[in-house]
């Protein structure tokens, strides 16, 4: 079971990760009924929440928790001193303090830019972040945490993500012919050399050669050949004594 748990967590972070742009260390917004729930059952946060998530976290939480803690007494003291060793979060009821669901769920919308977790146990908070987009929940179910798998709106909103990422195909004609226009572009796409594509041989190269004939001698090359003969004999008078001998 717990490499089950493990596998859906994975693929869950994989999806926030790809369509939200969350990153490491993940910011967990904790309230106090999360931190009692954690005493209650043993659990160590610390240690299990960068296991349960495969990452390096901050877990923090808001000054209207820890006053909303401290207005509830002793029955929560505990979870109180959970709550003061993680980090405070500036939220925009400073002067004026507000419950925590209130808190924290005004620090999550406007599509919660600083990427925080919820982790809580309230109900009522949890039926109001459900419909919001790209906000994880998380919450303790029989002594383990859960990652909630992402909300209907969330998964709704990812057409409106990608087309917002990707500029659109004519404007992306318009902006490659005003480049053109200006001479930003050197060559155009049909200007370019195509590459040769793979075939068969030449056939003209596979024709065989020709064989040239062979020249005969003309007349004019064998009278220059039997003029030279009669100068050379001529002085030479040996050679005509040889000859007709």
């Amino acid at each position: 079971m717990k490499i089950k748990r493990q596998k859906t967590a994975r693929k869950l972070i994989s999806f926030y990760k790809h369509n939200y742009g969350f990153r490491e260390p993940f910011q967990i917004l904790l309230d106090g009924t999360f931190c009692q729930a954690a005493l209650k059952n043993k659990i160590q946060i610390k240690e299990q929440m960068p296991k349960y998530l495969m990452g390096e976290v901050q877990m923090c939480t808001t000054s209207c928790v820890l006053k909303e803690l401290e207005s509830l007494g002793k029955e929560l003291y505990g979870a109180k001193l959970i709550a003061q060793r993680f980090q405070i979060r500036n939220c925009a009821h400073f002067k004026n303090p507000e419950s925590a669901s209130a808190c924290l769920l005004s620090m999550v919308k406007n599509n919660n830019l600083h990427h925080y977790f919820v982790a809580t146990q309230d109900q009522h908070l949890t039926m109001k972040i459900k419909k919001l987009s790209g906000v994880p929940l998380m919450y303790i179910v029989q002594n383990t945490m859960v990652l909630e798998k992402p909300s209907a709106k969330s998964i709704a909103q990812l057409p409106s993500l990608h087309n917002e990422q990707f500029v659109p195909v004519h404007q992306q004609k318009t902006i490659q012919h005003l480049k053109e226009e200006q001479g930003l572009v050197k060559e155009s796409e049909s200007q370019r050399k195509k590459r040769k594509r793979k075939g068969g041989p030449n056939p003209l190269s596979c024709l065989k050669k020709k064989v040239k004939p062979t020249e005969q001698p003309t007349k004019e090359k064998k009278r220059s050949r039997s003029s030279k003969k009669r100068r050379t004999a001529q002085s030479n008078p040996s050679i005509l004594k040889i000859r007709q001998v």
